[in-house]
């Protein structure tokens, strides 16, 4: 007999957040994954950017009260800038009638928060990863990299990009207003997320997508290297920028898995499909997962196990929509950009300003990106 009605294999942000769920409907769950001693000990630059829907989550769940108050940013306005001149993009909270576009939010403090709500709550168990027992249920959650999805015999179909994500922390010498900025310059986009870490209204945190051997060249410059380049990409849009972290890099790649359930199993978050950072969608298509896995598994016939396939092929229909359709809008923004051809620039630069001036049309991508 199963020791545990759900164990999840993975204990980072996704993981996490889906077993506060279902321990909360009074499901046995396990969660298995490293001990935080175990943990890197190099400082965590990451940064996400949670949309509506994310937020709605963590507060159902009492996380996001529980956040510090400088781990958390909202996004006032938007600012995003083509590669030729009448390329600009534009959108605000306050002309959309939102509170705000998205909340920047500290990689290390979400995850430390979702483990301090994870101790403390009923039915919940935080194992070591040797220690995960029998279950009803297993949600495969350790991300990109999961042994146990390539233990299934599950392909993980991805296709390089060729480009490496540099990220760090920044802090300028002007408040950022709470205005995240970002830049299409073929073959490399840029963001810049407005932070209160380090320095309150002042901060930023970096995405940085740039071809691989241009990217292992800046990671491994001079800070006052990095800086110029950054001067250069943003035209000092954002005031004179200096490093405030080391700089983290990683390869970038589209990936989906080819099968993402099984009889008592099931895949979630970077384990099951992997976009490209552009639109910062991925903590929230992974989050997205975990509450359309608890709905699924809540409204259950009282008749069906929490294995059974069938309940599981329902919450894969579910996400198949609005993650393939992330993917493919991330991939494509990036193609657009990336082609040399001077039609193909003037184009897309072109239709960055038609869409600025559709506000209808804006709006209805506003709504979309804020509750994927």
């Amino acid at each position: 007999m199963a020791t545990l009605d759900v164990c999840i294999r993975g204990n980072g942000a996704v993981g996490l957040t889906l077993a506060l769920a279902l321990a909360r409907q009074g499901l046995r769950v396990g969660v298995a994954g490293p001990p935080p001693a175990t943990l890197p000990a190099a400082p965590d630059v990451r940064t996400y950017a949670l949309n509506a829907a994310s937020r709605r989550l963590l507060t159902d769940l009492r996380v996001w009260h529980a956040l510090p108050a400088d781990a958390v940013t909202a996004v006032d306005e938007m600012q995003i800038a083509g590669d030729a001149p009448g390329g600009q993009l534009q959108f605000s909270a306050w002309q959309q009638g939102c509170e705000a576009l998205a909340w920047i939010v500290d990689a290390a403090a979400l995850e430390a928060t979702l483990h301090t709500a994870a101790r403390f709550a009923p039915h919940l168990a935080m194992l070591a990863e040797a220690d995960a027992g029998d279950a009803a249920l297993t949600v495969l959650a350790e991300g990109k990299a999961s042994a146990s999805r390539d233990a299934l015999g599950v392909q993980f179909q991805r296709q390089a990009y060729g480009h490496t994500a540099l990220a760090a922390r920044l802090v300028a010498d002007q408040p950022h207003g709470g205005v995240a900025r970002q830049w299409f310059r073929a073959p490399d986009v840029l963001a810049l997320l407005p932070f209160d870490r380090p320095e309150p209204t002042r901060s930023y945190g970096l995405v940085w997508s740039l071809p691989a051997e241009r990217a292992a060249a800046l990671q491994a410059a001079p800070a006052a290297e990095v800086e110029a380049a950054l001067a250069d990409a943003t035209g000092g849009a954002a005031g004179t920028l200096r490093l405030a972290s080391p700089v983290a890099a990683w390869p970038l790649a589209i990936a989906q898995a080819d099968r993402l359930c099984g009889p008592g199993w099931v895949l979630v978050g970077d384990a099951a499909h992997q976009v490209h950072p552009l639109a910062g969608q991925g903590l929230n298509l992974g989050l997205a997962d975990a509450a359309s896995l608890a709905r699924v598994i809540a409204e259950r016939e009282p008749w069906r196990t929490l294995g059974d396939e069938i309940l599981l092929r329902r919450h894969v229909r579910e996400r198949a929509g609005p993650t393939r359709a992330m993917g493919w809008v991330t991939d494509s923004l990036l193609h657009l950009f990336a082609h040399p051809q001077p039609l193909a620039r003037e184009l897309r630069n072109r239709g960055m300003g038609l869409l600025n001036l559709l506000a209808p049309l804006k709006r209805f991508l506003t709504q979309r990106a804020l509750d994927a």
